[in-house]
């Protein structure tokens, strides 16, 4: 009798501890390299409200910004190995990771405004960009915008011919490499948390950025310059593990979709407010001089970066056609 009163006791604790433990919350470990006032940084703070929210608590995302956890080149792998559950990377990255495709959004002027880029991003080109991740373990969930990125150095920039030897820092991108080249320039790769003190010690003399990026990390301190040239688009995926995400219950899942889904809205809705303030504050800090190009001199620039579209060799020439048609794309 005591045997199975012990057994049934055993039970009811183990009861006891499955309850306590399916009462825990999934936990989502979403790591990003930006800092947490820029708007990827505000829009992972908004999904994770929004997940706890409609997940009624089930579901706990915790942000880790400022590469808190990994930098530019360890998080695709953390994410791929199942460290990290969620990453809001660059689009540059996945031309590394093995997705060419993804390079298109790095071609210079390739698009002109947010509404051209949308139909690429919330259209169907965007959902087989998206699909083309799950060979690697990933499945891409959304597009967010961060902007439309400008140079800056601690020289005069304005006509192709003042890039020449002008070291100038750019993400692991090969179409961003022939973009410098283009211009005379000469491009290091390096990852984005290093490039404040590599400005501040002359290890490169400038870089691109959207100023959100530009002002939140300072670098508005140690460059003397920007020219505003909106020549490439800086946007990102939200990307998760795959098989993390298909193994959570379907309602569950449900209910992370649809926080995605406004959060998305979110992120492309202070896009671009959160650049127009930031250039604000840039000027107001009077740091950096900030550049505005003649109709001629942004005509020039653009005819020397755009040549990168016709000699590349990386980047699909029907998907290029393709988001040329969608955009109404003139050279």
């Amino acid at each position: 009798m005591k045997f199975y009163k012990k057994v049934l006791s055993g039970l009811f604790v183990a009861g006891l501890v499955l309850t306590v433990q399916a009462e825990e919350p999934i936990v989502i470990k979403f790591s990003h390299v930006v800092a947490a006032d820029t708007p990827k940084g505000k829009a992972a703070e908004q999904f994770k409200k929004l997940a706890a929210d409609y997940t009624k608590g089930k579901v706990k995302v915790e942000v880790y910004p400022n590469s808190q956890l990994y930098k530019d080149k360890e998080e695709m792998e953390a994410l791929q190995i199942g460290a990290v559950q969620m990453l809001a990377p660059s689009l540059a990255k996945f031309g590394p990771l093995g997705v060419r495709e993804f390079e298109i959004f790095d071609l210079p002027y390739i698009f002109d405004n947010y509404e051209d880029l949308h139909k690429v991003t919330e259209g169907q080109i965007g959902k087989d960009l998206l699909k083309k991740l799950e060979s690697k373990g990933i499945l891409g969930l959304s597009f967010w915008d961060n902007g439309f990125k400008q140079m800056s150095a601690n020289k005069l920039l304005k006509k192709p011919e003042d890039f020449k030897g002008v070291k100038m820092r750019i993400q692991s991108s090969k179409i961003l490499d022939q973009q410098m080249r283009a211009l005379g320039a000469n491009p290091q790769v390096m990852a984005f948390s290093e490039v404040y003190q590599a400005l501040q010690t002359g290890v490169v003399d400038g870089t691109e950025n959207p100023v959100s990026n530009f002002f939140t990390q300072k670098m508005h301190e140690v460059q003397k310059f920007m020219t505003i040239t909106n020549h490439g688009y800086l946007g990102y995926a939200v990307i998760v593990n795959k098989k993390f995400w298909e193994d959570l219950p379907v309602d569950i899942r449900s209910a992370l979709d649809k926080a995605m889904v406004e959060a998305t809205q979110f992120a492309n809705d202070i896009a671009k407010k959160e650049n127009d303030d930031a250039l604000a504050q840039v000027k107001a800090s009077g740091k950096t001089q900030i550049i505005e190009l003649t109709p001629e001199e942004k005509t020039a620039l653009k005819k020397a970066m755009t040549a990168v579209h016709d000699k590349q060799d990386r980047i699909p020439k029907t998907l290029i056609e393709n988001v040329q048609k969608a955009t109404g794309f003139k050279k």
